[in-house]
């Protein structure tokens, strides 16, 4: 047995569906990874790939061909956040702040192209049975990593919405173990978005100077 045989053979059974080993890593890797984010920790970069390596055999075996593709580029997106996390803290706070109106436009745009595109290349490329839910989750996520990276706080907003879509889209799939993580994910974006408010509030309090009373 070679390596992607044993990742692919079942680690257990939950809910009456056998979950591979794959699936478990990703899971492990990716609620520690979301958790990591919403503490604004730097370790969440290098983990986040390894949950995206692993996600590749995952949705491909599923038949997720964007979702797999999706996670190729992730992990381009997660050394580039990984590089712009740790030399912003090398040369001073990278503080959390807002989308501007101009940013939301190329966002909402590129999202829109993206998902227009991607829904057509794997309707007539693929036999993908959810061509538009594989494609507008992976537009979702794509212009949400681009906020994380940019510590904008609407980001975590993105991911909510991606989630919602991604669990009964895991669940038809057959994918429980990773559906159940993306419910958990839910939550800890929850948490990220507040977390990530109450510091950009924080952060506007300390630089807004004390206006003295006579």
């Amino acid at each position: 047995m070679n390596v992607l045989d044993w990742l692919q053979a079942p680690a257990f059974t939950s809910f009456g569906a056998p979950t591979s080993r794959i699936e478990l890593i990703g899971f492990i890797t990716g609620a520690l990874c979301v958790y990591l984010v919403a503490r604004q920790n730097v370790w969440n970069w290098p983990i986040g790939i390894a949950n995206n390596i692993a996600f590749v055999a995952l949705f491909l075996t599923a038949g997720l061909y964007a979702d797999s593709g999706l996670q190729i580029v992730y992990v381009a997106l997660g050394v580039w956040g990984w590089y712009r996390w740790t030399a912003r803290r090398e040369a001073a706070p990278h503080s959390v702040t807002g989308t501007s109106p101009t940013e939301w436009f190329w966002l909402i745009a590129a999202g829109v192209s993206a998902t227009a595109v991607l829904t057509y290349l794997l309707t007539v490329g693929t036999e993908s049975t959810v061509p538009f839910f594989d494609a507008v989750t992976t537009a979702l996520s794509l212009v949400a990593t681009w906020g994380q990276a940019r510590k904008r706080w609407e980001s975590w907003v993105l991911w909510i919405i991606a989630d919602v879509i991604y669990v009964p889209l895991y669940l038809y799939k057959g994918l429980t173990l990773t559906a159940l993580l993306y419910l958990g994910f839910i939550v800890l974006c929850v948490i990220g978005l507040r977390e990530w408010r109450r510091d950009m509030a924080a952060g506007v309090a300390a630089a807004t100077p004390s206006v003295a009373t006579v």
